[in-house]
């Protein structure tokens, strides 16, 4: 896992990773990327008849260690009286959101599944990023597996979240587009559809 305090240069080669798998999208997995959000969006909306607010803290409160596809089947059963499928706490969350509790009130808004709230409610938002294990792994240049990358550490959170946001800075689009457009190389990368970004995977400093 990243450093929770990473210096100055190694806060730079994590931009440098992000920056350069951005680069190795094809045409096909940028435009994915960038309307990935909207994507999902969309979808918060459909499910909920139109509360988009509940459809967003639904999705992302059932989102915990599940596959996207998954994510959005627990979802859409959820809003038909259906909530099953993932951990207890989970459910309960979503079920506070059904019930007509603001999410912002339920998630944990400083890490991963509260700015997946953010981004899928706003795919506008200039500031949340979806900081998952395939954004920490780009971010450090080499995939680690199932070890523990340690992102329920704020401060570690907030490190990664800085650098997708340089990174936007230099690429001229929005956090949470950089982060959607990375996760679909990193992860077709893994999935042997495109080779890996060639990056920098040295210790830290």
């Amino acid at each position: 896992m990243i450093p929770v305090n990473p210096s100055d240069s190694t806060r730079r080669r994590y931009v440098r990773n992000i920056v350069a798998t951005y680069h190795q999208a094809t045409e096909d997995q940028e435009r994915r990327g960038k309307s990935w959000y909207r994507t999902a969006h969309q979808l918060a909306d459909m499910m909920s008849g139109g509360n988009v607010t509940a459809g967003a803290g639904v999705i992302a409160a059932l989102s915990v260690n599940k596959a996207w596809d998954m994510n959005r089947r627990l979802a859409a059963d959820a809003f038909e009286g259906n909530l099953h499928g993932t951990f207890s706490d989970a459910l309960g969350k979503a079920a506070k959101i059904l019930a007509g509790v603001d999410p912002a009130e339920v998630l944990p808004m400083g890490i991963k599944t509260g700015n997946f709230y953010r981004c899928i409610l706003d795919p506008d938002d200039a500031e949340a990023v979806c900081i998952d294990r395939h954004a920490h792994d780009i971010a450090l240049g080499t995939p680690q597996g199932s070890k523990d990358r340690g992102l329920s550490s704020r401060a570690r959170y907030a490190a990664l979240s800085l650098a997708y946001r340089n990174a936007a800075a230099i690429l001229g689009v929005l956090p949470s587009q950089v982060q959607a457009v990375t996760w679909v190389v990193w992860t077709e990368s893994l999935a042997g559809v495109k080779h890996r970004p060639r990056l920098e995977r040295y210790g830290h400093e």
